[in-house]
């Protein structure tokens, strides 16, 4: 067997690798059309958006749970200036709002209504600061399971066109190729709405988390801790718990 009779042997190494991920992805761009385009757009502005909270969150320091928590217990220990310099050094939400309520209480000219409206506006704009884009999230896993459902209706719609064009002459891989394009923007809507869905699902979970925290913190600075048993002085009048006082009002007068 001579060399000709093998034939020419490809020199290139590019034509015995298979297509790489970026052609495979443009393919199905292709086959997908302007549907897959649009969901490929709106997975790059979901990442785009979970990067950045991720970003903002670590930042502020969201899990952190002890300054706020200690803050409020100088305060309670009657050292509310250092209370102060612990929390406002601290990027955490929690802390930065205990910081507000407790200096808030050292004005003693000024109503405590007053003092818990201001703190109660700042929490709600530091809550506000976390929640921003989550609309947009909710909007894109929201919209791109319905945009590939469309996307599949117009590949169906194309299929069957093109098998009623060809009449008695029905050639399956006309329609077997119809419908797998029209199924793929399904499959891309989904694949970009699930993602979506569970980590928007997580990033609500911990700004409702941080919620409650600043809530319990924060109105504790303006309460006392009831759970502990108080001291009784020798001033102090125990309550009687007489058959009197627990009976109606009306029984008592009559007798």
């Amino acid at each position: 067997m001579t060399i000709e009779q093998v034939g020419p042997m490809s020199t290139n190494p590019a034509d015995a690798v298979e297509p790489g991920v970026s052609e495979q992805v443009f393919e199905m761009v292709t086959a997908g059309g302007p549907v897959v385009a649009v969901l490929a757009a709106m997975s790059v502005v979901a990442l785009a958006i979970i990067l950045v909270k991720l970003w903002q969150f670590a930042m502020s320091r969201v899990g952190d749970r002890t300054t706020a928590r200690r803050a409020l217990a100088l305060h309670r220990a009657g050292r509310s200036i250092e209370a102060i310099d612990a929390a406002a050094r601290s990027r955490n939400p929690v802390a930065q709002v205990v910081a507000c309520a407790v200096r808030g209480t050292l004005y003693r000219d000024l109503p405590e209504a007053m003092v818990r409206e201001e703190v109660a506006r700042l929490a709600t704009d530091r809550i506000e600061d976390l929640r921003m884009y989550f609309r947009p999230l909710e909007v894109i896993a929201s919209v791109a399971p319905l945009l590939g459902l469309f996307g599949t209706v117009l590949g169906m719609i194309e299929a069957f066109r093109q098998l009623e064009q060809a009449g008695s002459q029905v050639d399956p891989s006309i329609l077997s190729g119809g419908i797998w394009e029209a199924l793929l923007t399904t499959a891309v809507g989904l694949a970009v709405a699930i993602p979506v869905v569970g980590i928007l699902a997580w990033l609500e979970r911990i700004v409702d988390r941080l919620t409650h925290e600043m809530e319990n913190v924060v109105t504790q600075v303006f309460t006392r801790d009831l759970t502990i048993e108080p001291v009784l002085t020798e001033h102090a009048v125990e309550p009687r718990h007489d058959v009197a006082r627990l009976r109606p009002a009306a029984l008592v007068a009559d007798r």
